[in-house]
C-alpha cells in the first residue's frame, strides 16, 4: 500500500476515534458557543477543535470548583479562545520580546520621586473614565499596539476630558518603518515614536481594526495608503 494511503487511513481512524470520545451531552453547549463567537470549521477540523474545547471547558469547571473551596481567589469562564491549545494560545498572545538594549538612551535622566509622596495606595482608572472598553486583538500579534493606544487614550482623556478609542491598525500599518512588524510583533516605544513623528494618531472610528484574520498574511489595511500620513 502506498505511504500516502497509509497516512490518510491513519488520519481517518484517528478522527473517528476522536469523534467517539467526545461528550455527546455537551453537543448543545458546543453549538451555542460556536454561534456566540462566530466559529466555523472545516469538516476535518471540527472534531479536533471540539476535543480541545471540551478539555478547556473541563479545566474551567475544575478551577471554579476549587475556587468555591477557597483554593483560588478568582473564577474562570469560556470565551472566544476556548478552542485553542495551550501551544496555540502562547504562540498567538504570549510572544513578547524585550526591546534591544541598544535602543535605549543611556544618558537619559532617572526619575527622582518625592521624598514624601502623597500618592494613593491604589487607583482604578476605569472608575475615573480613563479606560475604553475591552478590545479584541484577534489572531494578530499586535499586543504592543493595544498597549500603546491604551496608554495614549488615558493620556488624551487626562488632557482633554474626552475618551476616544484610538487606532491600533494605524500603528500596525504605519510604524513598520520604525522596526515594528505589524501582526508579527513590535515595541511600544516605537509605537510612541511613530505617534510623535506623525504628530498624532487616528481614532478607531476613522481607521478601523482589521487585523483579525490570518496573521501569517501580513495584514496591510486597505486604509493604510490613504491615512498613514494624516493625523
Amino acid at each position: 500500500m502506498p505511504p500516502r494511503f497509509v497516512v490518510v487511513i491513519a488520519s481517518l481512524l484517528w478522527m473517528g476515534a476522536l469523534s467517539c470520545a467526545l461528550d455527546l451531552a455537551l453537543e448543545g453547549a458546543w453549538k451555542g458557543w460556536k454561534e456566540l463567537h462566530g466559529k466555523a470549521y472545516q469538516e476535518e477540523e471540527e472534531a479536533f477543535r471540539r476535543a480541545v474545547w471540551e478539555k478547556n471547558l473541563h479545566r474551567v469547571h475544575q478551577h471554579n470548583v476549587e475556587a468555591s473551596l477557597g483554593k483560588h481567589t478568582f473564577q474562570l469562564a469560556m470565551n472566544h479562545l476556548g478552542d485553542l491549545t495551550d501551544e496555540e494560545f502562547n504562540e498567538m498572545l504570549n510572544g513578547f520580546y524585550p526591546e534591544p538594549n541598544e535602543t535605549y538612551n543611556k544618558n537619559a535622566a532617572l526619575f527622582q520621586g518625592s521624598a514624601t509622596p502623597s500618592t494613593p495606595k491604589e487607583v482604578d482608572w476605569r472608575t475615573k473614565g480613563y479606560v475604553t472598553p475591552v478590545k479584541n486583538q484577534g489572531r494578530c500579534g499586535a499586543c504592543w499596539a493595544f498597549s500603546a493606544t491604551g496608554a495614549l487614550e488615558g493620556l488624551l482623556f487626562n488632557q482633554t476630558g474626552k475618551l476616544v478609542p484610538l487606532s491600533e491598525q494605524n500603528l500596525i500599518d504605519c510604524s513598520q518603518k520604525l522596526g515594528n512588524h505589524g501582526c508579527h510583533g513590535g515595541y511600544i516605544t516605537r509605537a510612541f515614536q511613530y505617534v510623535r513623528d506623525n504628530g498624532g494618531l487616528n481614532s478607531e472610528q476613522d481607521y478601523p481594526y482589521v487585523g483579525m484574520g490570518d496573521h501569517s498574511s501580513g495584514l496591510i489595511s486597505k486604509w493604510s495608503g490613504k491615512i498613514c500620513s494624516l493625523l
